[in-house]
């Protein structure tokens, strides 16, 4: 299929981890419903104006209250969906590609500031607790890469 015949969606997502807690934003379903309620990593959608790497750090403030500093890139992840799809309901075929990076927290107060936004809450959940029913895949994606990324950083605690 020509990408001319389907609409794509470039979001991107911060891993933020530490005490082996991770950060987690609470998706309410979004005003139109564009999927199930669930926890997530923090991110989303990258606007016209700005890089992948400004998102992150803007999505991060707008659904934690915290702000960011950005480590490595972890992974990319993409999905397709047919067209109608809750994810993109304009009539075309969708492709959403996802860009995670690993963070840490500078500065900030836990809440979230976003207005009229699809995230309710943020909170620090403990790795080995994270709830399983009502997570986004993004979550599973962002762990699953970050103990990977952690076993191949020369030197790292967990590495040796």
């Amino acid at each position: 299929m020509h990408f001319t015949e389907f609409h794509t969606r470039v979001a991107a997502y911060a891993v933020i981890i530490d005490a082996d807690r991770i950060l987690l934003s609470w998706y309410n379903g979004g005003p139109h419903g564009h999927g199930r309620p669930g926890w997530s990593l923090p991110g989303g959608g990258v606007e016209y104006d700005e890089s992948v790497e400004q998102a992150i750090v803007r999505e991060a403030m707008e659904e934690t209250g915290y702000r960011i500093r950005l480590g490595d890139p972890l992974t990319t992840n993409s999905f397709t969906d047919q067209a109608g799809s809750p994810a993109d309901p304009g009539g075309k075929p969708y492709k959403s590609v996802r860009i995670l990076y690993t963070a840490s927290v500078v500065d900030g107060k836990l809440g979230t500031i976003e207005v009229g936004g699809t995230t309710d809450r943020a909170a620090w959940i403990d790795l080995d607790r994270v709830p399983t029913e009502s997570r986004a895949d993004i979550v599973d994606i962002g762990i699953a890469s970050w103990r990977s990324h952690q076993l191949s950083v020369p030197g790292d605690p967990i590495a040796s």
